[in-house]
């Protein structure tokens, strides 16, 4: 296994700017057509994901008060994406990614339609969430490598810093607004009426796409290369640096714990545990997106940070620390506070990683590597899901969120034994 020094692709290397102030976080809307038709058209659409993903859980919990079953929506939603995204890498390398993106926004609005429709008859049941979650889960395999293969090339490096932290900024301000008004609208109406507003959403974002001017993916050269070639090129790219291979393989275990404690317990938690309402979900998982639009914002004033992979990681052992906390408050405010600290910590290590992908990853392998790095990342998530339903129930939500919790420290902290990993600058 190649190591970063042995290689031509040390951040070290690509990074030579002194660290100064960027031009402001909202200057690549000046700078860039193709960067405010996709911002402005996902961030919206973000606001229709934070909506579904604050009603699902709802949804399973009145069907079925059982930490299993949600374990098995979540496993079903990720069991797709780990079959199919080593191939779907291929297919965003070969193919018009923006084609690639509406396509995808296609389906997915008819699939909301349709549970509309299910739910304005009464007939939505777990079978009818299960369907949905693999189909749905097939199409991120698709959407997710496709829009950050776009994004690499619409964030072109005198914009990188900035605009990764202005999409990233805004991703959080439907965080801390969605959740809220998610829980307005629930309350106010029905859960017809919001799957037809979260299918809506789809529309403003093949809207925006119809809008970007995005050129084909461009080959390293004219030779052809076999169907197996082209899949491991990705893989090629992966073994140049020490940092990204690593990382991927660390949070495919990391991904196990934090998802299972904020994608299953943190709702049984606020739901059935505690006996708060939709509401109180609400403004926890708003506090998570002040934290992450604070630390996207003071990351967005530098276009340049030394020392990442120290910082990248503290701050995702740091995490592991509020997720244990969460286990211990029954106040709502700590546990806003403890979400928003946890939100803010993440993020800072969510931004480090998206620049050092778009600095050390090609263009034209841009899809395959992003696919491998989502592939990695949620490799062992539809397991774990499950894993977490079931202990939960077997051995008390309370205790498992705190194991949880220590593995996600435990093993960030062991990350930074490993020199590629803390000297990564």
């Amino acid at each position: 296994m190649q190591t970063d020094a042995e290689t031509s692709t040390d951040p070290a290397s690509l990074v030579t700017a002194p660290t100064q102030q960027a031009g402001g976080l909202f200057s690549p809307l000046r700078q860039s057509r193709n960067f405010a038709a996709l911002w402005g058209g996902q961030t919206l659409s973000r606001f229709g994901d934070i909506l579904l993903t604050f009603m699902l859980p709802l949804i399973v919990y009145d069907l079925s008060a059982s930490t299993a079953a949600m374990g098995k929506i979540m496993m079903l939603m990720m069991l797709p994406q780990v079959i199919l995204l080593p191939f779907t890498g291929l297919l965003v390398d070969r193919l018009n990614r923006v084609r690639l993106m509406i396509g995808t926004d296609i389906v997915r609005l008819g699939l909301l339609l349709l549970l509309a429709v299910f739910s304005a008859n009464d007939a939505l049941t777990l079978n009818t969430l299960y369907g949905f979650a693999v189909i749905s889960g097939a199409m991120s395999a698709v959407f997710n490598p496709a829009y950050s293969a776009v994004r690499a090339q619409v964030f072109t490096p005198e914009i990188r810093n900035a605009a990764n932290s202005l999409t990233t900024s805004s991703s959080q301000v439907a965080q801390l607004i969605g959740p809220s008004l998610s829980g307005v609208l629930i309350g106010l109406t029905t859960y017809t009426i919001a799957l037809g507003i979260d299918a809506l959403t789809f529309l403003v974002s093949i809207g925006s796409l119809l809008l970007l001017n995005v050129s084909a993916p461009i080959r390293a050269s004219k030779q052809e290369f076999s169907f197996v070639q082209d899949l491991l090129g990705g893989y090629r790219e992966l073994r140049k640096s020490s940092w990204l291979w690593m990382t991927i393989l660390a949070f495919c275990f990391i991904n196990i714990a934090s998802g299972g404690v904020l994608g299953i317990l943190l709702p049984w938690l606020v739901k059935l545990h505690l006996g708060w309402d939709g509401t109180a979900y609400g403004l926890v998982l708003s506090s998570s997106g002040v934290g992450a639009l604070v630390a996207a914002f003071v990351f967005g004033r530098r276009q340049v940070w030394r020392r990442r992979g120290l910082m990248a990681y503290t701050c995702t052992s740091l995490s592991g620390l509020t997720l244990i906390a969460m286990a211990y408050t029954e106040s709502l405010p700590l546990l806003m506070l403890l979400s928003a600290l946890e939100g803010g910590l993440m993020m800072i290590f969510g931004l480090v990683w998206e620049v050092s992908l778009q600095e050390l990853v090609p263009e034209e392998a841009f899809g395959r590597v992003v696919s491998l790095d989502i592939f990695g990342s949620i490799a062992l998530m539809p397991l774990g899901y499950l894993a977490t339903g079931y202990l939960a129930e077997a051995f008390g939500g309370l205790n498992i969120i705190q194991i949880d919790g220590v593995l996600v420290t435990l093993l960030a902290a062991g990350m930074l034994l490993i020199p590629a990993i803390r000297k990564f600058d």
